[in-house]
């Protein structure tokens, strides 16, 4: 297959552009409906072309950025899970501390925790290489993920002793 030509510099810009109005205000609902239209372009080719300039499709990165924003808020202010989920655009409780567990591989609450007994000195550490590493690792989508946890539980052999 040839390789794809680049994509066009005006689009680009509109992608920008949504994924900057994701950025600003990553609590609020992003359908794609809603970032066509700020990209001025159809749903479908919207989705299609910002998946292709950035990596992921648009409601993952929506995704990691709520994450985000949850992981900084958990680790610096004293406001409750809940209102935590509540301010970075989730509508359930469930919803988020699973969501985060899955992405994270530790619950919201347990985060915070293990957040407050280490013993390091974040500020010595440049801002932007702390984000960096802090950013989730969401490359598959979240139901993929639950599957394959899934899978491996069913085809690990059990290890009690049936009689």
């Amino acid at each position: 297959m040839p390789p794809r030509p680049p994509q066009d510099p005006d689009l680009l810009r509109r992608l920008l552009r949504a994924k900057d109005r994701m950025d600003a205000c990553s609590h609020e609902e992003w359908p794609v409906e809603r970032l066509a239209k700020v990209g001025a372009v159809s749903e479908a080719h919207f989705a299609r072309c910002f998946k292709e300039a950035f990596g992921v499709p648009p409601h993952r990165y929506l995704l990691t950025r709520r994450i985000e924003r949850a992981t900084a808020l958990l680790r610096e202010t004293e406001l409750s899970i809940t209102d935590i989920a509540f301010q970075t655009g989730w509508s359930s409780l469930g919803t988020f501390g699973r969501t985060f567990r899955d992405i994270t591989g530790e619950s919201p609450g347990g985060l915070r925790a293990r957040e407050r007994a280490a013993s390091h000195a974040p500020e010595a550490v440049p801002v932007c290489h702390l984000k960096a590493a802090r950013r989730p690792k969401l490359t598959i989508a979240v139901s993929e993920k639950r599957r394959r946890e899934a899978g491996r539980r069913i085809a690990a052999p059990s290890t009690e002793n049936v009689e």
